[in-house]
């Protein structure tokens, strides 16, 4: 049975940080491509960020790149968000997610976590 277990949201002030933590079991996780999606209220499943197997920082949405970095411990069977320079807009609840298909949409995320909230204030 594959579990997904996401940790590290909070409130934060705008300009704060947040690290994101998931750890995932029951499946072979170095084999994964493993992702980031987020959504906000009234809004769809959007993706944050993907990194490949080895851990390669495949793609971040246009309004965190630069802020943003994903991570990962094969050996930990973790993936980590770390989140600088926060924004109000940023507001949403996050998901860590593993991927069997190639694409960035929520559709093709096969395994999901139940989300941890981060709020970030003005």
């Amino acid at each position: 049975q594959v579990q997904v277990v996401e940790s590290g949201g909070g409130s934060v002030q705008a300009g704060g940080s947040l690290r994101l933590a998931c750890v995932v079991s029951g499946l072979r996780f170095s084999s994964y491509r493993t992702a980031w999606f987020r959504q906000a209220p009234g809004r769809e499943h959007e993706a944050v960020a993907i990194a490949t197997w080895s851990g390669v920082e495949e793609y971040y949405a246009d309004s965190v790149r630069g802020r943003f970095t994903i991570s990962r411990d094969n050996a930990e069977n973790s993936l980590y968000l770390q989140m600088n320079n926060l924004k109000p807009e940023d507001t949403a609840m996050y998901y860590c997610a593993v991927m069997l298909t190639v694409g960035t949409t929520w559709r093709q995320t096969q395994y999901r976590g139940q989300g941890t909230q981060v709020t970030v204030s003005s």
